[in-house]
């Protein structure tokens, strides 16, 4: 099948031909005619996979045939839960309608609110926003939706998973009754099917990626290697590979900010993304490693999702993620439109349950590789992909009045606690208590940042749990609400990514 055949016209075909494009991927095959025919739709999208240019090219069909929008009005709104996808998906509305007369613009905050108001001032076919800011604009009466067609959801479990349930219930309840609505999520879980139930009417569902896979060209392997040598390996493996480019991954906000000290100690190029840095940093970050002016971007997880780099040869966990679909999501950054990748992740021994989980998710034991140096004082234990034996579950700490060591006021207790002790209650003596662990869990509506010029306060364009280290809560994989993040097809065929990746993320 070929572009032609999807009824396109001229102009957009014109636009997705300069791009190098001749056939579109599974999802913009299927969602782009379902799109075209009026219908709501439901999609179970990945990463990687073409899925913004399957809701961007037929809503730029539908809308070219249309009136154009009034003042403070807006004909589609395409909501994304952070400001680097809805720059992305900004970019991709930009480059397949530049032949078409149509006003589009993206919203989302940490910028001032001032210039978006201007440009919303004449009304927009489309706008791209953040929930936070838009309800901001709306508050302002800066845009209105009486006349919106189409509504689209991307990455509708993220945004679940970053606590927008509310913002967007209060979005809905703005628009107007009749319109198209466009769902896309990496999965169909109970918490997606909830949400759809008050926004779709008799969709189309569509899913055409397997859950939780890598793609075929990436090389996943793993490091053992003791924590406080995480650094120096990362330095060694980046120049005894002779890597130009990498995207490293940690944990934290500090992490990275101290990873990226180490780089540039070691004479390699390097710059943080993550929420604490200002928008103008972050892009100004994003469009120096796409132009390869730095070699490494060490990036919390908020550049998990909706980052489009071409060709990005390695991926490296520096930390493995506490949420184990976040792993594919993070790899998914490399072996993109058939082109070979590593995905290499440092491990140490506390991490090993972590490892455990993503093993199992993906059904794959990653191959392990010591690197001569940097063999771990404390080994990596062996892991299997069966069910891990039940452990029993962390204490609660004990303060030093009630520490089990301190003998007389533990000979003055009742029987029952006396029983209480017997059965494991509290630590013996001597031993060390362990504090929160990986089932530490985020509040489920807990927002990402904070609205002091960082981001603002409802957007949450970037999650907390990768700023702070907070871990989401463990859920069976089946019916995680996490993405699975796969990658576009494995085939050499030219097929658009949905955005123009030489182009500098952020920019609108």
């Amino acid at each position: 099948m070929t572009f032609d055949e999807l009824g396109l016209s001229a102009p957009i075909l014109k636009a997705i031909a300069a791009q190098g494009y001749s056939e579109p991927s599974p999802i913009q095959a299927k969602a782009v005619p379902a799109v075209l025919a009026g219908h709501d739709v439901m999609a179970a999208a990945q990463t990687g996979t073409g899925k913004t240019a399957g809701f961007t090219l037929p809503i730029l069909e539908r809308l070219s045939k249309g009136r154009r929008a009034g003042p403070n009005q807006a004909r589609t709104l395409i909501l994304t839960p952070t400001r680097e996808l809805a720059a992305q998906v900004g970019e991709s509305v930009a480059l397949y309608g530049k032949h078409l007369n149509l006003s589009s613009t993206v919203v989302f905050g940490g910028v001032k609110i001032n210039p978006q108001m201007m440009k919303l001032r004449r009304g927009v076919d489309i706008l791209v926003a953040t929930p936070g800011r838009l309800m901001d604009l709306h508050s302002q009466n800066a845009v209105k939706f009486e006349h919106l067609e189409v509504l689209v959801l991307d990455e509708a479990d993220r945004m679940l998973d970053m606590g927008f349930i509310h913002d967007i219930k209060r979005i809905i309840g703005l628009l107007p009754r009749r319109r198209q609505n466009l769902m896309f999520s990496a999965t169909f879980s109970d918490d997606i099917r909830g949400l759809a139930k008050g926004l779709v009417r008799n969709p189309i569902e569509i899913s055409v990626s397997p859950r939780n896979a890598a793609a075929p060209s990436v090389e996943q392997w793993i490091c053992p290697v003791d924590k406080k040598q995480k650094g120096p390996l990362l330095i060694k493996l980046i120049k005894d590979g002779g890597w130009d480019q990498a995207l490293v991954f940690t944990k934290t906000k500090h992490g990275a900010n101290k990873l990226t000290k180490q780089l540039d100690a070691a004479g390699i190029t390097a710059a943080a993304i993550h929420g604490n840095k200002s928008q103008g940093a972050r892009t100004r970050a994003l469009a120096d490693f796409k132009a390869s002016e730095i070699r490494i971007l060490v990036a919390t997880d908020i550049a998990a999702r909706g980052l489009d780099i071409e060709q990005l040869p390695q991926v490296v966990n520096f930390d493995l993620p506490n949420v184990s679909e976040d792993y594919v999501h993070r790899i998914g950054r490399t072996g993109r439109a058939g082109a070979t990748g590593q995905a290499i992740s440092l491990v140490s021994a506390d991490e090993v349950d972590l490892l455990s989980d993503i093993e199992r998710l993906t059904q794959k034991l990653l191959e392990r590789r010591e690197i001569d140096g940097f063999e771990p004082d404390q080994n990596l234990p062996e892991t299997t992909l069966n069910k891990p034996v039940r452990r029993n579950k962390p204490r609660k700490a004990l303060n030093r009045e009630n520490s089990a060591g301190d003998n007389s006021r533990h000979n003055n207790k009742s029987s029952r606690s006396k029983n209480r002790s017997a059965y494991g209650h509290g630590p013996k003596p001597g031993s060390k208590l362990k504090s929160g662990g990986r089932n530490q869990t985020s509040k489920p509506g807990q927002r990402s940042e904070g609205a002091s010029g960082k981001l603002d306060s409802r957007s949450g364009e970037a999650g907390r749990s990768d700023s702070r280290g907070n871990v989401a809560a463990k859920k069976p994989a089946g019916n995680s609400p996490y993405g699975s993040g796969g990658n576009r097809s494995s085939s050499g065929r030219n097929r658009p990514s949905g955005g123009n990746s030489n182009r500098s993320s952020g920019r609108t």
